[in-house]
């Protein structure tokens, strides 16, 4: 075990994944000579040569189709999208091509790619560059998601998504990178795809966040805990396919549940996860099920406006407070 930042553990993970099978190959824009939009790929092509770390023009289309033929073809494409907003153009070769051909051969036919893109606010990078777009790629069937919230969830989850013979979307907030360490042993290990996590144990409340939102749902708990309020905070780290037995578990012995995202509030993940948990434990809810997430407005630049737009703790605490007092 040593401790890594979020970003070191990712690109080990993509080094071992690299070292081990010759058929993985790295593509996407700036990934090679400048060493990724945020350095996690730095230094990669001096070690694998432009033929397995590939830099690519600007566009998002090839560069996914190019994953999606070679995948068909025996090979193992890691994927990097600049930024998740940038998924929008790939969506027909996301949505149409590599989540369904599997299904449409027969399963003779399978895509393994991993798209990694960092994705969330909180970086004053503006509207078209700070975006939580999850849940439109989770309405899509054929694909599976994963958001790791630390360095250890981040490496284990990314060997499994590329064992996994499906196309796999691997977001990872901005602020992740460079501001959490944890604990990452050096070997390899996989942690299984649609498994959740209990991050925090407790017996008053259950939260259920996502990605960065996890962080801040634990320093919630922390600061109420001197209160006299044990929260429980559960991580479902892949939301596609859902843990959903772990969280209904948790709401059955809390019986109050708030759920948090960055995403904007109206059609986010947690309001398929809502009506999930009041249809599978309703009987067992004492309060409403409270979410908390972005508004309905574009990501701001000003940094003091976009702080506003995206959840805070204040704003969880006062939920779950409201829930409880």
């Amino acid at each position: 075990m040593r401790e890594l930042f979020y970003s070191e553990a990712i690109k080990e993970a993509m080094v071992q994944e690299m070292e081990s099978d010759d058929k993985v190959f790295l593509i996407g824009e700036d990934v090679g000579v400048y060493g990724g939009a945020f350095g996690l790929t730095f230094g990669m092509i001096d070690q694998f040569g432009p033929k397995r770390v590939v830099d690519t023009p600007i566009s998002e289309q090839a560069i996914v189709g190019i994953g999606i033929g070679a995948a068909l073809m025996g090979m193992k494409p890691i994927i990097e999208i600049m930024f998740s907003d940038f998924i929008l153009l790939a969506m027909e070769q996301i949505a149409n091509q590599a989540a369904k051909i599997r299904y449409m051969f027969g399963g003779k036919a399978c895509v393994p790619i991993v798209i990694r893109t960092p994705g969330g606010g909180g970086t004053g990078a503006a509207a078209q560059h700070s975006q939580s777009i999850e849940a439109l790629l989770f309405h899509i069937p054929g694909l599976k998601i994963i958001m790791p919230s630390t360095p250890y969830d981040a490496k284990g989850l990314f060997f499994s998504a590329m064992k996994d013979p499906n196309p796999v979307i691997m977001f990872e907030h901005k602020l992740l990178y460079k501001k959490i360490k944890g604990n990452v042993p050096i070997e390899r290990y996989e942690i299984p795809l649609g498994k959740a996590d209990i991050k925090r144990v407790g017996k008053d409340i259950t939260i259920v966040a996502t990605s960065y939102m996890v962080h801040k749902a634990l320093t919630v708990a922390d600061k109420l805990s001197f209160e006299g309020i044990e929260v429980e905070v559960i991580d479902p780290m892949t939301i596609k396919p859902l843990d959903i037995e772990t969280i209904i578990n948790s709401v059955k012995k809390t019986n109050r549940v708030v759920l948090v995202e960055e995403a904007c509030y109206s059609g986010g993940f947690t309001s398929f996860l809502a009506s999930e948990i009041a249809s599978k434990a309703f009987d067992y809810l004492d309060s409403p099920i409270i979410r908390v997430a972005s508004l309905d407005t574009p990501i701001p630049y000003s940094i003091v406006l976009e702080n506003e737009v995206i959840p805070s703790e204040d704003k969880i605490e006062k939920a779950i407070k409201g829930l409880l007092i």
